[in-house]
Parts: C-alpha cells; structure tokens; sequence
C-alpha cells in the first residue's frame, strides 16, 4: 500500500472538484443540444432528468474516491471521531444559526419554503436529492483538501479544507450562478471547514450538519 502524499490528497480533493464540474457539461453543453432549450428554459421532466443523471454521476464519483482513498492510502473517512465537548456544540450551533441569517436574507426568507412553493413538490423533491450528493462531494473536497496540508504544514487547527473549498466549488459559483451567489458559496465552503474542525474531523457529524447549512 503506497504511503499517501500531501500531493495524492490533494488530487483525490481536485478530482471531486471535477466531479462536481460534470454538471457544467451536462447542463451547458450535452442537454441543450438534446432538449433544444438552454438551461432555465426546461420543463418539469427535463430538470428531473438533468438532477437524476447529475446526482448519480456524482453518487459514482464519491464511491469511487472513498474507495480509492481507503484501498491505496488506507484512509478511512468514517473513523470515529472523539467525542465533541460543549463548547464545541455550542460553536457548530452559532455558525449553523449565522448561515441561516444569511440565507434568510439572500432568499427574503426561508429557502427550502421559496423552493417548495416554486417547484412544487416533484421537482422538490428531485432538486434535494441533488443537494444530498452535491453535498457528498463538498465533503469530500474538504475532507481530503484538509488532509492534504495537514501533512505539508502539520498544523491541524486551520481549515485548510474550508479554503480550498471556496477557492474551487466557491470561486466556481461565480461563473455557473453570479457574483453574490459566488460570494455567499465562498463564505459557506470555509464555514463547512469550519465545522468539520469543530467535529474533531468525523464526517458522520459533519456531513449532516454541512447538508443542513446547505439545504437550508
């Protein structure tokens, strides 16, 4: 078994950025040419189709870095964490409260009830599936992002993984949405981060507290 790098985790946090970037292809090149309608311009069933081929592609590429991370570099995501103490909590709890502040104000009001009554409830339910594995893959960049310059710098109280997540999957934002769109994922990618620190690092505690930041 190879003795991972900082340079493989970093790969395996770019190439779930990539994974992410599939959408792009899919969205803005393969299914306008297909459904002879530019994205924003698609029925009901052709934005179902666009999150369920979008989702299992990215529910593919996550297996296949878990996998790979844990067979070539014997790195187990869901190791158990230690036990978070109160003061822990209690940061987690201020940051999932300051970014549904934010989220309140970007969307005048709360965002999962804007997009409930604007898709209905079919496509609602389709379009967060499609959070839930866009969600995998940001956990996924953080996590192996983190991983990456801990081993180069050996200090394990930045959230280099937070970072680099807005510096990807944040920055990307400004090209696939616009500018406050892009600002707003920027300051989310270092919350979630952030909170993966604050979870002592297990993704079973992190996972759910950064789907509901993001959904919500």
């Amino acid at each position: 078994m190879k003795k991972a790098t900082g340079l493989d985790f970093l790969v395996l946090a770019l190439l779930a950025f990539a994974g992410i970037g599939l959408e792009v292809i899919y969205a803005f090149l393969l299914e306008p040419i297909l459904y002879g309608a530019q994205l924003g311009e698609w029925n009901t069933w052709q934005n179902i189709v666009h999150w369920t081929i979008t989702s299992a592609s990215w529910g593919v590429v996550a297996y296949f870095l878990v996998q790979n991370a844990k067979k070539k570099y014997d790195f187990d995501m869901f190791k158990k964490g230690e036990p978070l103490k109160l003061w822990q909590w209690f940061c987690i709890v201020v940051v999932i409260g300051l970014s549904l502040i934010i989220s309140y104000q970007d969307w005048n009001g709360f965002k999962v009830i804007k997009e409930f009554v604007y898709n209905g409830w079919l496509k609602f339910i389709f379009q967060y599936i499609y959070y839930i594995f866009e969600t995998i893959l940001v956990t996924l960049i953080l996590v192996f992002a983190q991983k990456a310059f801990e081993k180069w710098f050996h200090k394990e109280n930045i959230p280099y993984g937070g970072i680099i997540l807005a510096l990807t999957w944040g920055i990307g934002h400004f090209f696939t949405k616009d500018i406050v769109t892009g600002i707003l994922c920027m300051i989310s990618g270092f919350a979630f981060g952030s909170v993966y620190l604050l979870a002592n690092r297990d993704i079973r505690k992190t996972f759910p507290i950064v789907l509901v930041m993001f959904v919500l």
